[in-house]
């Protein structure tokens, strides 16, 4: 969806801004997420396996190609799953299509004693002209509810093409958004067959084209219930592989490329935000438990904005609320959903369909979205998921202390000689540098940058190698002692390399000011190596960490500077690459 249009939402009389009546239609839904149940009622039959590496390789197996083709293959019998669509038909409109998910979620619990709690999210709202609306839930309850926990799957499944109410359109919406909803059916009915410490929630969306207003109705529930959300997991436009003419930047390289072994994790903040630490942890799982036994590997990239340029998705309503919360995205997308007259890409238009029959026997024999590669976009949720309901308990506080390229860790309190910790340091990219392992002790060295900022943060891992999300990231500046303390020898401002570098469409720019200088005016000024100004950024400055996110959109190569300037005056300067 685009985002500058949420925001004239308001005004508009198909659409009203608040949600009201936020209710499960299950009551027993809202009693598993409170953690009001006995864990043993909803034991698997199957013992879940402890390692994380062979829990990874059974996901894999079981996710199935077929089985989300199948989905997708209904899901297109619908002329449109438009919010204000059709209700009541049992072959056309939205109506029918949250039934058929919620019959599919009943059938998959029905597989495994019914241990899945289905249920709609029932709440009021107007959109195009219809005042009620439903997402679709299947809960899957945790083994101890008292530390209770849950980690939200979700995707919409609503379309819509170029007129945001336009009922009467062909609105397939395979793309944007069949494929979100597809996996998180096969998630559904896959990770069902075991029981985790955490509960899991599986949920479909609507009114994700309008707003975001499913998921802002239930995480607007989740925060006025207290449910402890420790993740949030968002899949929109997820299987395809073609790229469009005009795809919003960070964008793919140009129409008609192909990109089946990548994708995007988009997510909000860089330093010590937790939705980028749970796109680290991300990728950080698939690199240990998935890459291995890979018989495609995926390039997973952690993007540095929350979403595309001017775009937005069902993880900003979570991540507003306080809760951790990320996208997946394909590597390539069909178009930047802007719809005008010259536009000719599939988003958010009546192209966005399953395929095309070339040979004309009535057949789709060319599809636009690639089955294999939304399997491997799905084993990476499923392993994420998977290990960040283990419940492993959080990492102790820690300080650090650096000298050259050393780094020594503090434990406050010390760490048991069976327990271990994992220690995640970052420097220059939007991913972790180096993940080392720690048994035991009241404190560890290990290598580090010699130079440049440093990042580090902490993980606890449980006895069968099972990392928790990793904790509050903490910046080392100099030799002296932790982010608050920098010591009396160090220079007042320091401006850092921004991260990452080399980099494509976005990157991070930070710098340091220890005490606050009094001024009147200061800028970032982004140069090319002649000198030419190509951008100011105007900063309000503050103490302690600094940091901006300088998006040049795709197709710029070379080498830039940034020059940090305070009253006219140049503070620090460094280069950086765009490299796309």
């Amino acid at each position: 969806m685009k985002l500058p249009g949420l925001f004239l939402f308001c005004l508009l009389p198909f659409l009203l801004c608040s949600q009201t009546n936020l209710l499960h239609t299950n009551p027993l839904a809202e009693s598993i997420l409170l953690g009001n149940y006995n864990g043993a009622q909803y034991a698997a039959a199957t013992p879940t396996p402890l390692n994380p590496a062979e829990l990874g390789l059974d996901l894999q197996a079981r996710i199935k190609s077929d089985s989300l083709k199948a989905y997708l293959f209904h899901m297109n019998t619908y002329r449109t799953r438009n919010s204000g669509s059709d209700t009541l038909s049992s072959t056309n409109g939205i109506g029918a299509a949250r039934r058929w998910v919620y019959n599919k979620f009943q059938d998959f619990s029905a597989e495994v004693n019914n241990r899945l709690i289905v249920s709609y999210f029932q709440f009021n709202q107007t959109i195009c002209a219809v005042g009620q609306h439903r997402n679709i839930v299947a809960i899957l309850p945790g083994a101890d509810p008292a530390n209770n926990g849950v980690v939200l799957v979700e995707g919409h499944i609503d379309s819509r093409c170029e007129v945001l109410c336009d009922t009467a359109c062909l609105a397939k919406g395979i793309e944007d958004n069949a494929t979100g909803t597809a996996l998180v059916m096969e998630l559904a009915r896959v990770m069902s067959k075991y029981q985790y410490q955490y509960t899991i929630v599986f949920m479909v969306t609507i009114g994700e084209e309008q707003g975001l207003v499913g998921a802002g109705a239930y995480a607007t529930y989740a925060l006025q219930k207290n449910i402890p959300i420790k993740a949030v997991l968002n899949n929109d436009v997820i299987g395809g592989i073609i790229c469009g003419q005009t795809a919003s930047p960070p964008a793919c390289p140009g129409l008609n490329n192909i990109d089946s072994t990548s994708v995007r994790l988009f997510s909000s903040g860089n330093f010590n935000a937790k939705s980028k630490q749970l796109a680290r942890f991300i990728k950080l799982q698939y690199r240990e438990n998935i890459l291995p036994t890979a018989t495609v590997p995926m390039n997973v990239r952690i993007m540095s904005p929350e979403d595309r340029t001017g775009r937005g998705g069902d993880h900003i309503p979570f991540r507003e609320k306080g809760y951790a919360a990320m996208r997946f995205t394909s590597a390539n997308e069909h178009g930047d959903a802007s719809a005008g007259p010259t536009y000719t890409d599939r988003q958010h238009s009546t192209r966005d369909i399953l395929g095309e029959d070339t040979d004309g026997n009535s057949s789709i024999d060319s599809f636009f979205v690639d089955f294999n590669y939304l399997q491997r976009n799905a084993t990476i949720n499923a392993n994420a998921a998977a290990i960040a309901a283990r419940a492993v308990p959080a990492p102790p506080e820690f300080t650090g202390t650096r000298s050259g390229s050393n780094l020594t860790v503090n434990f406050n309190p010390a760490l048991g000689n069976n327990e271990s910790v994992r220690i995640a340091l970052r420097s220059t990219t939007n991913d972790w540098d180096t993940v080392y392992t720690i048994t035991g002790g009241a404190n560890a060295l290990v290598p580090c940058n010699a130079t440049g900022g440093l990042f580090v943060s902490l993980a606890r891992v449980d006895a069968d190698g099972a990392e928790s999300l990793f904790g509050v990231e903490k910046i080392i500046t100099t030799s002296a002692v932790q982010d608050a303390d920098q010591g009396k020898d160090a220079p007042n401002i320091r401006l850092f390399q921004n991260r990452p570098n080399p980099f494509d469409e976005a990157t991070w720019i930070s710098f340091w000011i220890e005490k606050l200088p009094t001024y009147q005016k200061a800028n970032m000024l982004i140069l090319d190596m002649q000198g030419k100004m190509i951008q100011t950024i105007p900063l309000n400055l503050k103490q302690g960490l600094n940091e901006i996110l300088y998006t040049h959109g795709y197709g710029m190569q070379g080498t830039f500077v940034y020059l940090l300037e305070i009253d006219g005056l140049p503070i620090d300067s460094r280069q950086m690459i765009f490299a796309n």
